[in-house]
């Protein structure tokens, strides 16, 4: 009996916790809810606070709030690119305010998105209005955007981050050994380095040749921006950087690399000064970026249409999720734009490392039948290479940032024999029956013969055939030539530029401008349709929930080692052929 009570009493606390979840659940949804469409007032001799504390994405897709952060006081998991770029130039026009607060602290973007939201916020400058940017430390990309203010301020006991960059990759020849697993692996081109990461411990010649050259691109980019904002010799800001001059705030200061040394306090007296406001204690309008962006109004100018097409992440055959670029999905996009009378010309934004070489090709297509029908232009975001150049290829213009990295005209395939690891370590055997000599061609069993070998290997040579021809055909460029800067290497934009992968080095903007001029469209004349379309806040939230609570649970259990077991589990992803860079690049 005593039993049976406690499950009574079990099952009733049970429902009694799910049902309070249940409305916080509803409560949240429905405070986002009103969040998200609240109507925002500016009021006069405001100032913008863009707080980029979070990684910023090329769009915000999904709903605009995230219903479990509001239970915390949160405003969302991302930023959006575009609506960031959004925000920087509809406050450049309004009167209301007067200047931008920049807090970017612990930046988490690509150094090509960041030179958008910094090419932005030039542009603001430009209008006469005032940046002033505070943080208690800085990293290279956080001083990257914030050397664009008028006035940079760092904390008396912070810390500023300028030695220079660092690409740091992660081999796991020594894991695979010690579980027993033997990368077979099969490759057309000697910067096709994608597969090293199983075959070595270390880079080789030839992908540190091309790591540094294009490293090396991205910090000159850095360099000559920062110094020209800061009134500092490109020159001497490098020494500064190579020999880390800057230890201590001081430092900073002593050499320029910030105007002031102030706590918040002091800061916000400093903005008091440039509002013309008297009273010290009077609280300064500071405008949050996400209120913000909800007081930027849309005009209704034309009917006509710029179709802008998002693609992020490693390109997979299907439909994808929210952070890969699915074939099906992105074809049907395309195709969609093409077939839509109202939709002038269409912007292929492309942040990708690349991915399936079919998919690629499946979404390469509907880019060719496009071209003709309806100006298309390839803007590329941090990177868009292999597969990422392979969707761009085909398109009328290509657009890059000096920082972008792309090329990497390059594929490979790899199929991992577990032979020693089933059998020697885990005790498993297995049998076939087969009807024909080749039906077990893909085991991952038992290590491929020569012949096994011969037969996957060209078909990587097939692929790489068509490929490069496909690029020569689209870059209108003789196939020897294209060939030339092909073999797999990545390249930063400026010199994909120099040898024709790229057309014009710029932004987002200039890829939508050139894209309207294409389409005879007047300026300003025109609205963006963004795709794939966002999604509910029901589908937002399944998927979102889904995801985070599966990657939270596996970090908290791994702690360090997850970030290693996570580059294991992406192999899950290497189906087929690949047209996809060396490694995750994260530069720093």
């Amino acid at each position: 009996m005593l039993k049976f009570f406690k499950g009574v009493l079990a099952t009733i606390v049970g429902l009694f916790i799910f049902s309070l979840l249940f409305i916080l659940l509803g409560v949240a949804i429905i405070s986002a809810a009103s969040s998200a469409e609240e109507e925002v007032e500016v009021a006069e001799n405001s100032v913008l606070h863009l707080e980029l504390n979070k990684p910023i994405v090329e769009r915000e897709t999904g709903f605009p709030v995230n219903p479990f952060e509001v239970l915390s006081g949160g405003e969302g998991g991302v930023i959006g690119l575009v609506e960031v770029l959004e925000a920087i130039n509809y406050a450049r026009e309004d009167e209301k305010i007067k200047g931008i607060y920049l807090e970017a602290q612990n930046v988490q973007a690509g150094f090509a998105t960041l030179k958008e939201i910094r090419d932005a916020l030039e542009d603001f400058k430009s209008s006469g209005k005032w940046i002033l940017a505070y943080n208690e430390l800085y990293t290279e990309k956080d001083y990257y955007l914030a050397s664009v203010a008028n006035e940079v301020y760092l904390n008396p006991a912070g810390a500023l981050e300028l030695n220079g960059l660092v690409q740091e990759v992660m081999f796991l020849k020594g894991a695979l050994n010690k579980l027993g697993v033997e990368p077979q692996v099969f490759r057309v081109g000697e910067f096709k380095s994608a597969i090293e990461p199983f075959t070595r411990t270390d880079m080789s010649e030839a992908s540190r040749l091309q790591t540094n050259a294009f490293l090396n691109n991205i910090y000159s980019v850095f360099l000559l921006d920062v110094a020209r904002d800061r009134g500092i010799e490109a020159d001497e800001l490098e020494r500064i950087s190579d020999e880390m001059l800057v230890r201590d705030p001081e430092d900073a200061l002593e050499l320029e690399i910030v105007d002031q040394l102030g706590y918040y306090d002091e800061v916000l007296a400093a903005m008091r000064l440039k509002l013309e406001m008297e009273d010290e204690e009077e609280e300064i309008n500071l405008v949050k970026y996400a209120k913000y962006q909800k007081s930027v109004k849309d005009e209704e100018v034309s009917s006509d249409r710029i179709a802008v097409i998002v693609a992020t992440g490693p390109i997979v055959s299907g439909e994808g999720d929210n952070e890969s670029i699915g074939s099906d999905k992105f074809a049907k996009a395309i195709r969609d734009a093409r077939k839509n009378e109202r939709v002038k010309a269409i912007v292929l934004r492309i942040n990708s490392p690349g991915g399936s070489a079919l998919a690629s090709d499946v979404i390469w297509r509907e880019v060719v039948l496009t071209k003709g029908v309806k100006p298309i232009i390839a803007s590329m975001s941090d990177v868009a290479a292999s597969g990422g150049y392979y969707m761009a290829m085909a398109c009328d213009t290509i657009v890059a940032q000096p920082n972008t990295i792309t090329g990497s005209i390059g594929i490979f395939g790899v199929i991992f024999n577990m032979q020693t690891l089933l059998n020697d370590k885990l005790g498993i055997t297995t049998d076939v029956v087969e009807t024909g000599e080749l039906s077990n061609l893909y085991k991952v069993t038992a290590p491929l013969s020569e012949f096994e070998a011969a037969i996957i290997q060209n078909s990587v040579e097939d692929g790489y055939e068509t490929f490069t021809r496909k690029a020569a055909e689209g870059r209108d460029m003789p196939l020897e030539v294209l060939l030339e800067v092909a073999s797999g290497r990545v390249w930063s934009g400026i010199e994909a530029k120099d040898r024709g992968l790229v057309d014009v080095l710029g932004s987002f903007e200039d890829a939508v401008q050139i894209a309207a001029v294409k389409a005879g469209l007047e300026e300003d004349d025109y609205r963006l349709r963004f795709y794939p379309e966002k999604k509910t806040i029901m589908e937002e939230l399944l998927e979102g929930l889904n995801e985070s609570v599966e990657a939270k649970i596996m970090e908290s259990r791994l702690g360090e080692l997850y970030p290693f077991v996570k580059e294991i589990q992406e192999l899950k992803k290497y189906s087929g052929i690949q047209a996809r860079l060396p490694y995750e690049l994260v530069i720093e």
